[in-house]
């Protein structure tokens, strides 16, 4: 079940370099450094660590080959919150459907901890708004429909 995900993983990790590669700027004009710097750093870092972590993993010989059903679904689960989570990110902006992923996610995986859940999926967007608009002067993604909120 790990090697899967670690594959998912590289093939996130591959598309996502590839898209600091492709569209982002290296450099600006002014000859400082662009807006594709650190995507790229982080996907190449990203990409060299799940690789080490596939031959790690098939160095050490824990590979079950049984095929565990409900591990199984649990990925094409977390598969369809994240599609679900792509929809409402552009659909209902960053804040709300950060809150509403992890809201649904963990009250599936992490259940019996209402409270907990709730914390995190409240506390999480809140940081990640403030480190977007007010640390690093950037905007959350905006939404279509806009909420009373």
């Amino acid at each position: 079940m790990r090697i899967a995900f670690l594959v998912a993983l590289l093939a996130a990790a591959v598309f996502y370099s590839y898209t600091a590669f492709a569209d982002l700027g290296f450099m600006t004009r002014t000859g400082r450094l662009g807006p594709g710097f650190f995507p790229r750093v982080i996907g190449v870092s990203a990409i060299l660590i799940t690789l080490w972590a596939i031959l790690d993993e098939l160095r050490s010989g824990r590979i079950s080959r049984d095929g565990d059903a409900r591990a199984w679904a649990d990925v094409a689960m977390l598969m369809a919150l994240a599609v679900g989570y792509a929809l409402l990110i552009r659909l209902f902006g960053g804040m709300v459907a950060t809150f509403v992923f992890l809201a649904v996610t963990l009250s599936i995986l992490n259940r019996g901890q209402l409270v907990k859940n709730m914390m995190v999926a409240t506390l999480v967007p809140a940081f990640v708004y403030l480190l977007f608009d007010w640390l690093l002067n950037a905007n959350m993604p905006p939404a279509l429909i806009e909420l009373p909120i």
